[in-house]
């Protein structure tokens, strides 16, 4: 890991952001931290420093973490979210999920987690707390297994596009188009029956 990694941790909880930053600066020396109290004032922090990773409460004053989240990716920030939370509610995570954040760690956990979470981050894994798999139905999908082109057409099809459509659209053969629903089937590990690509969509639609 490079020398010089900024990292933004965001609470307005002082007690566990100094918690949090205090392990981080005991675990991962080579990190360099920056405490938020608010959203808008990660928000500042994110755009001035471009950080590596950013660490968002769920619930902060005047911005909440997702609002933050949403925000940094419209501006295009290159850095990697984590969410800090108390929430175990499905719709946390199904929104989350879409804003493509590398991590989750339930508050009550983050001591123990984040130095785990902040480093499978840094190496291109993402890091779910364990804890998670008990509130949520869903498995998650890792998104990163696709191409640009398999990721649109699988956005096609959950708008009940055909093949031919598809095609139309993109600007290539129907025979294209069924290749590509091949490698996604394969990457999907699904069973080569009639339709099941449109049913895995269908089911998680939701995260699309």
């Amino acid at each position: 890991m490079s020398n010089k990694i900024n990292i933004v941790v965001a609470d307005d909880h002082p007690i566990l952001l100094e918690g949090v930053i205090s392990v981080i600066e005991k675990e991962l020396p080579e990190i360099t931290t920056h405490k938020a109290n608010n959203g808008m004032e990660a928000l500042r922090l994110i755009t001035s420093l471009q950080p590596e990773i950013t660490i968002l409460d769920i619930e902060m004053p005047i911005m909440d973490g997702i609002e933050v989240a949403k925000k940094i990716r419209q501006l295009k920030v290159p850095t990697k979210i984590i969410f800090l939370t108390l929430h175990k509610e499905r719709s946390f995570f199904k929104e989350i999920i879409k804003l493509d954040v590398m991590g989750f760690v339930l508050k009550e956990f983050s001591i123990n987690q984040i130095s785990h979470c902040i480093k499978a981050v840094l190496s291109g894994k993402k890091y779910f707390s364990k804890e998670i798999e008990n509130y949520i139905e869903d498995p998650v999908i890792d998104f990163s297994i696709f191409t640009k082109t398999e990721l649109n057409i699988i956005r096609l099809i959950a708008k009940e596009k055909t093949t031919k459509e598809i095609a139309e659209m993109l600007f290539v053969s129907p025979k294209t188009i069924d290749s590509h629903r091949y490698n996604i089937c394969k990457k999907l590990n699904l069973k080569p029956e009639k339709n099941s690509l449109l049913k895995w969509v269908f089911q998680n639609k939701s995260f699309l």
